[in-house]
């Protein structure tokens, strides 16, 4: 497989891959509030949303791009996968509290006040770990381009 192959293939991973988490988002939202809760919360925080797809995007065609290249795992998919949670808790974290109309087991409904209490603070933390993700994979990547040029 050629390097341009390698890249093409990673780019559209990554696409796929922030499709996929945006999506992930608008189904959970809408089956449990509906599509104008979900049309108004998504403008609401609107950049938190785009940007955590985003950070999950590039993560993913890092990944894919380190492992075409390489042809063996060194545990990016670990950093991936964490952080790719992470994201899409933080983005469902805006819903949450609603979770209650559909759950009524008391001690679910005080766990799903607390997220949505700090929903906010989710949004940054989903941010900071993409950007955590994006630097491990990436010095990865850089490693093993300036080791095989």
């Amino acid at each position: 497989m050629s390097r341009l192959n390698v890249i093409f293939g990673a780019s559209v991973t990554g696409i796929l891959g922030m499709l996929a988490l945006l999506s992930a988002y608008l189904l959970i939202l809408t089956a449990v509030s509906g599509w104008d809760f979900t049309l108004d919360q998504f403008y609401t925080f609107w950049y938190f949303i785009v940007s955590l797809a985003v950070g999950f995007g590039i993560q993913t065609g890092l990944y894919t791009y380190l492992r075409g290249a390489v042809h063996q795992g060194d545990g990016s998919g670990k950093v991936l996968a964490v952080s790719g949670t992470t994201s899409t808790a933080a983005m469902i974290s805006c819903c949450a509290h609603y979770l209650t109309n559909i759950l009524p087991v008391l001690g679910t409904a005080g766990i799903i006040t607390l997220v949505a209490q700090y929903q906010t603070e989710l949004f940054w933390f989903g941010l900071a770990s993409n950007a955590a993700g994006i630097t491990y994979i990436g010095s990865k990547v850089i490693r093993f381009s300036r080791a095989h040029t």
